[in-house]
């Protein structure tokens, strides 16, 4: 008879329980008694503290589901394990130690990796071998450590402090796309913080990264948050099904929100539209468990993914499901902010700062010492239209229906 898995659960370093599956492709998450004495946080907004266990039916709950790893690292994960058909418990055991946010999951006995199913060719691959990370999205990225300055793959046991984004062969100039959306970004909303981004090198790794700092780290070890496909109990498979109004009615509706907290979510997916981001999905937003209650991390994940032909927006906006970017029409952002709860008063706020810092944005773009010039014209030109053709005419719109 098969041995069902099961692992030791810690927030930070306070060991909070056992994840354990179970028969039917059931699994259960049980607090331990002494962490649930001493008055910890829960682990998640959808696992409250209680002496008896949460039962999932749909295999790992969506919280601990959407700590694995995705894409390119899923796939050499996957490899370093040896087998055929590795299950999202298998990968969760194996690799997370080092997960997003302050929660981790040891294996109390830790499988021995295969070395020889690594793509040699691959020094990305081969570093993977000798981490305990787990990092969702789709294009290649390390967990990495700063040491006085330089940048290495972090190592068994041992906490990233930065994220490494590394070159795309389906998506030229993806982590260069990345820096230049995300600074326009930062010009827009210069009051919204985002996470701190460079491009430099990985020690043993021959291709230019994308260096980004860790918002859920510090020197005293890890912060807690979580991305919105867990807040909203959706497993990482379903980032892409359901809409924008689902965040903005959990800020809501939820005490440990504040009403501000609303308002920055709408003005961060306006400005992610405004620079071709079809991409924002559940997983790209998130917030903070802090001692006043939950509140949006910063910025990350802006990328202007229409560049590749990825037309289609994300997550159902303003009503319409399954919208091209190129057919967004005023009409759309008005309706967004209508299921937002946003005034028209406080969307013609945002429109003007916006339209105030347009030219920053381009600015920062133009100027900027990296990117060549025809990626900067694609990012310029692009804006330019969808301001143009979409965000200009909002006022007009408005007054009309008044």
């Amino acid at each position: 008879m098969a041995t069902l898995l099961w692992g030791r659960v810690y927030y930070q370093d306070h060991f909070a329980g056992i994840l354990q599956e179970e028969p039917g492709e059931y699994a259960s998450f049980t607090y331990d008694s002494t962490y649930l004495n001493n008055e910890h946080p829960s682990l998640s907004y959808t696992l409250p503290l209680q002496p008896t266990p949460h039962i999932s039916r749909i295999g790992l709950h969506p919280f601990f589901d959407n700590l694995v790893a995705e894409g390119w690292l899923e796939n050499a994960q996957t490899a370093l394990l040896g087998k055929r058909g590795v299950s999202r418990f298998e990968m969760l055991l194996a690799f997370g130690y080092d997960c997003a946010g302050a929660v981790s999951v040891i294996d109390p006995e830790p499988i021995i990796l295969s070395e020889s199913l690594l793509n040699i060719k691959d020094d990305k691959e081969k570093v993977i071998l000798t981490s305990r990370a787990s990092l969702s999205g789709v294009q290649p990225k390390l967990a990495i450590v700063e040491h006085e300055g330089k940048y290495v793959p972090s190592k068994i046991g041992e906490l990233s402090t930065h994220i490494a984004k590394f070159p795309s062969s389906d998506h030229p100039d993806l982590i260069i796309n990345e820096y230049l959306t995300m600074q326009a970004f930062k010009a827009f909303l210069p009051e919204d913080p985002i996470a701190h981004l460079s491009l430099g090198e990985v020690a043993g790794i021959s291709e230019q990264a994308l260096i980004i700092k860790r918002f859920d780290r510090t020197k005293g070890g890890r912060i807690h948050f979580e991305e919105f496909n867990q807040l909203l109990g959706k497993k990482s498979t379903q980032k892409y099904n359901g809409a924008y109004k689902e965040m903005s009615n959990f800020i809501l509706h939820t005490k440990e929100c504040l009403p501000t907290e609303n308002y920055r979510l709408y003005a961060r997916i306006l400005g992610g539209l405004l620079l071709g981001n079809t991409d924002m999905h559940f997983k790209n937003f998130a917030m903070l468990h802090t001692q006043g209650g939950l509140r949006l991390t910063p910025s990350y994940d802006q990328v202007a993914a229409s560049l590749y032909n990825y037309k289609t927006v994300a997550l159902a906006l303003g009503g319409a499901t399954d919208l091209n970017l190129m057919t967004l029409k005023s009409k759309n952002i008005i309706a967004l902010a209508k299921e937002f709860q946003i005034s028209n008063a406080a969307l013609e706020m945002l429109l003007k700062q916006l339209s105030q810092n347009k030219k920053n944005a381009k600015e920062s773009i133009f100027s900027s010492e990296i990117g060549t010039p025809v990626l900067k014209d694609h990012l310029i030109k692009n804006m330019e239209q969808r301001w143009n053709g979409t965000f200009a005419l909002i006022g007009q719109t408005l007054s009309k229906k008044l």
